[in-house]
């Protein structure tokens, strides 16, 4: 009997271990299927991420504009980046975040006259910061600069050491040249309705990384940060009326929200441009 018990020991052993090895293997399959289907879903979202309709830059959108009252102290106002840096979605300059920027300027208690400018170029990424930095020092230099960038980085779920890299070698040119540099953060992806779950919180987390390596690199060459996605990403995710039709780039309201967030940076580095 004890021989048999032992035997029957062995065989419920022998099964759990079977059945341990069985399970194992289901786990194993339902993973790999389940990280196949997975892929295949963010797959087919990225292909109409990709080729759905977009807005794209207004051709006849002025990139350069006085703003403010003669006589008032002038500020050269000049903006680099991608789409955001141009105002891609809106088609008036007023609309714009260097339009709206400018007004707020114009407006404020220092009364400033603003020359606005843009060297962004939609798609940007960036590795193209610095043949952008060479346009914005050409001709009378700028006062202060806005660096927009990232969104493209995220959504190309490029490194962001790299992406950090590139804007920290521009912030430190910009400022080798006197400028002071504003750099807005890459913004909140997730709240892009363009994108389709789960590759939004895909993008969504991407752009977070990019934003956390740009306040690194941008605060060690020398800049001031504005964190666009902490601080604006909750209004974006709340109201689809802060993005054009595309779903993806900043309505007039957006980039009003944007440029409130921009302001006070920008007016502070406005007043320590007088002071050169």
């Amino acid at each position: 009997m004890t021989e048999q018990g032992g035997r029957r020991g062995g065989g419920d052993r022998g099964l759990g271990a079977e059945l341990a090895v069985r399970l194992g293997r289901a786990a194993a399959v339902s993973l790999v299927a389940g990280t196949i289907g997975g892929a295949a879903v963010l797959a087919g979202e990225a292909f109409l991420a990709r080729n759905r309709p977009y807005a794209q830059p207004e051709l006849g959108l002025a990139l350069r504009a006085t703003i403010g009252r003669a006589g008032a102290p002038p500020l050269r106002l000049v903006l680099l980046g991608d789409s955001s840096a141009l105002g891609v979605g809106v088609a008036r300059l007023g609309d714009t975040v260097g339009g709206q920027l400018a007004n707020l300027l114009a407006e404020g208690p220092a009364g400033r006259r603003v020359h606005l400018s843009s060297v962004g170029v939609s798609g940007s990424r960036s590795t193209d910061l610095a043949t952008q930095v060479a346009r914005a020092l050409l001709g009378p230099r700028p006062d202060v600069a806005v660096v927009l960038i990232g969104a493209n980085d995220a959504t190309a779920l490029r490194s962001p050491a790299e992406a950090g890299a590139y804007l920290g070698s521009a912030v430190r040119r910009l400022r080798e040249a006197q400028v002071e540099v504003v750099v807005g953060t890459c913004p909140d992806l997730g709240a892009a309705r363009a994108i389709a779950p789960p590759l939004r919180q895909l993008v969504g987390w991407s752009g977070r990384r990019i934003a956390r390596a740009q306040t690194a690199a941008a605060l060690d060459a020398g800049g001031t940060v504005v964190d666009l996605g902490t601080e604006t990403g909750p209004v974006f995710r709340a109201d689809a009326g802060t993005l054009c039709h595309d779903g993806f780039h900043p309505s007039a309201d957006g980039y009003r929200i944007w440029a409130h967030a921009l302001l006070p940076a920008v007016a502070a580095a406005a007043n320590v441009a007088s002071r050169h």
